[in-house]
């Protein structure tokens, strides 16, 4: 297939190209900056400059493609509501030139969209949460107008996404508890996060293109739920920082705008995902590889 891909730069955008290439696939790799060039071209990409800020930028790659695999995001948290709503009108464009076709476009979210009671584990199936409530829902809303009108649309559920040097929402977690010289949870600390090796992640975005499924959700979880204190202990260690329990009430303090998610419980489950498509994590778990942080 020659796959049209956002975000071919990132973290998971990189490992995705390379999954994709390695696996025989042909890539058309969006890029924004020039100082990402070199690496992408090497990966042995063809070079498409683009943004989401500029949807109908990518309109042209997408149509020279055989399906799209979207993962640009702008990850400025202090601006979500607007990135999500940019997002929105990513997946339409890129919806656009699809419509009407077999050709896939395979969607970025998260496994907390999932609408699941306390405690129980996200599943593929379950009910999602709307942008009023969340704004990131409004990705899982473009895609399924875009079904709507035609498209074989379909979403990849991230949860923490790792190796040693990255993992999702706790590099920013890090990045915080170095700041402040001290690596904190809330209460208890036993609300846990789901995680997925990068080697793994990028195996199933392939397979999810290669066996596209109108309509289908997959959750990209290796790791059903890591709790949060066992996340901080490991890099309390690892970093020689002080490890200690907060409050609810000192969290917002702490957190910043991380603390509506601190002190989530988002268990989630994989289970319908690697019956579908013959995915079976076999990468390192989260903790294993914040044994081997940088400590630089």
């Amino acid at each position: 297939m020659r796959v049209f891909v956002t975000g071919a730069t990132g973290f998971i955008g990189s490992a995705v190209v390379k999954e994709l290439i390695e696996a025989g696939h042909q890539v058309i790799g969006v890029y924004r900056s020039d100082e990402k060039v070199p690496a992408l071209a090497a990966a042995g990409a063809e070079l498409y400059r683009g943004s989401i800020d500029d949807p109908d930028s990518l309109k042209d790659g997408a149509a020279r493609s055989d399906g799209i695999i979207h993962l640009a995001f702008n990850h400025d948290f202090s601006k979500l509501a607007a990135n999500c709503e940019t997002d929105r009108r990513v997946v339409a464009a890129l919806g656009s030139v699809l419509a009407g076709s077999h050709r896939p476009l395979i969607v970025t979210s998260g496994t907390a969209i999932a609408k699941v009671p306390p405690g129980e584990p996200a599943t593929e199936d379950a009910p999602a949460i709307t942008a009023n409530e969340f704004p990131r829902a409004a990705s899982e809303e473009a895609t399924a107008a875009a079904a709507a009108d035609g498209v074989s649309a379909s979403v990849v559920r991230l949860p923490q996404v790792h190796d040693p040097e990255r993992q999702g929402l706790i590099s920013p977690w890090i990045a915080i508890a170095r700041e402040k010289g001290v690596f904190a949870y809330i209460g208890e600390g036993r609300n846990r996060w789901p995680a997925a090796h990068i080697s793994d992640v990028a195996r199933l975005y392939r397979l999810a293109i290669e066996k596209s499924e109108p309509g289908a959700i997959y959750n990209a979880v290796g790791e059903e739920g890591v709790s949060a204190r066992d996340i901080a202990e490991t890099i309390g260690r690892r970093l020689k920082l002080p490890v200690k329990s907060i409050t609810p009430d000192e969290a917002g303090g702490y957190f910043g705008w991380l603390a509506h998610l601190a002190a989530r419980d988002m268990p989630a489950s994989s289970e319908l995902t690697q019956k579908k498509l013959g995915w079976r994590p076999t990468g390192p778990g989260l903790i294993a590889d914040l044994e081997r942080l940088p400590v630089s």
